[in-house]
């Protein structure tokens, strides 16, 4: 029987503090996603994986999950629900199992996974992880007055992946409306019964920051980043093309340079390199090393990544600043954020502002990028 896992990744970090969607804020030095991916990848009884992101991050999802065999990545809805019902929409038609599960409970063992799809071989058409409710439970009504009675030892917390027999999931979708606070209760709600196995507590949901303290503490990479700051200018030069964020800007002036130019690369490398301790752009890629003459700054970029890992540090997330007249970078902004963050394997956010005509970046002369890398231990 082929059985797939649905990974909704599409959620919002407001509740994190963070700007980036919750499953690309970093974890012990990893994107919950990447953490999520691996567990998946890991897991020997799994086809095909669906993978469900909020538009414009499908470049950076895949690159985190180039590992993965079998996986289509697909854009999340508004809702959950509008996600799942994306995912399933994406299953191979083969498909008899599906395990849906949220890459913000990404600690979630695989012994979980094995439970609940062997429940589902045994003719089980939906099934959920659940772990006891330990804390003593009341009502609470408007005037905040509490009221008690709740038999604790009937209650659950529900938890994911969550196993469906997939017609019979799709069905319970299609009769659907409105939203939904899991799958197991758009199954319940076609009149299927969903049993219950046991879950485990380090499949708890990553949602507020203190969560995201204690997964690093889980994991034992409860250590503090390491950030570095970096700048880089280049002067325009008319005769040649312009490199910049790794990309190409056809009909905009090229940027001097030992290399291509790109300094928007180059800022990011600088900035790692003294964010790890190990000096900085000109020590590895100065204008004494002839063998760069010209070089794409991509070679630059994948060096640093190599001696990062050497030192058992990865890369959390980069920030960069461009500062110039031109090119105009909003128009291709999205594109460039997608370029840079497959290049470096973490989110990359890219933004532009001028000088309102002061010094050499106002006069239109050269080009600044100022770029920000936050590491992380492995």
């Amino acid at each position: 029987m082929s059985t797939a896992v649905i990974l909704v990744a599409a959620g919002s970090g407001t509740r994190l503090g963070s700007p980036l969607p919750k499953a690309f804020v970093s974890v012990g030095g990893k994107p919950l996603l990447q953490r999520a991916l691996e567990t998946v990848a890991g897991w020997s009884r799994c086809d095909s994986v669906v993978l469900v992101v909020p538009a414009g991050y499908e470049a950076p999802a895949r690159a985190l999950a180039a590992d993965v065999s079998g996986l289509q990545v697909v854009i999340g809805g508004d809702t959950r629900s509008d996600s799942v019902r994306q995912g399933l929409a994406a299953l191979p038609p083969a498909t008899e199992h599906v395990l849906i599960h949220d890459a913000a409970r990404a600690l979630m063992p695989l012994d979980v996974f094995d439970r609940v799809l062997d429940r589902l071989h045994a003719g089980a058409l939906g099934v959920i992880p659940q772990v006891a409710v330990v804390d003593t439970v009341v009502r609470v009504d408007s005037s905040d007055l509490t009221h008690g009675g709740v038999d604790r030892s009937e209650l659950g917390a529900v938890q994911t992946p969550q196993g469906f027999d997939v017609e019979a999931l799709v069905g319970a979708y299609a009769s659907a409306g409105g939203e939904f606070t899991d799958d197991a209760a758009v199954l319940r709600g076609a009149g299927h019964d969903v049993v219950a196995v046991e879950g485990h507590s380090r499949g708890f949901k990553i949602t507020y920051p203190d969560d995201v303290r204690v997964a690093e503490s889980l994991l034992g990479h409860a250590s503090h980043p390491r950030v570095a700051v970096a700048i880089d200018v280049h002067q325009f030069d008319s005769g040649t093309a312009l490199h910049l964020a790794g990309l190409e800007w056809p009909g905009e002036p090229g940027l001097s340079g030992h290399s291509d130019g790109d300094a928007v690369i180059h800022a990011i490398v600088d900035a790692m390199l003294q964010a790890a301790g190990l000096g900085d752009l000109g020590t590895h890629f100065g204008s004494s090393r002839p063998e760069f003459a010209g070089a794409n700054s991509q070679v630059f970029l994948d060096h640093t990544l190599s001696l990062l890992t050497a030192q058992n540090l990865t890369v959390s997330s980069v920030s960069v600043q461009v500062v110039a007249q031109a090119p105009k970078i909003g128009p291709r902004r999205l594109e460039a954020e997608q370029r840079l963050t497959s290049l470096v394997g973490a989110p990359v956010s890219l933004s532009a502002t001028t000088t309102d005509g002061l010094g050499f970046t106002g006069r239109g002369e050269g080009l600044l990028a100022i770029a920000t890398a936050v590491l992380h231990g492995r």
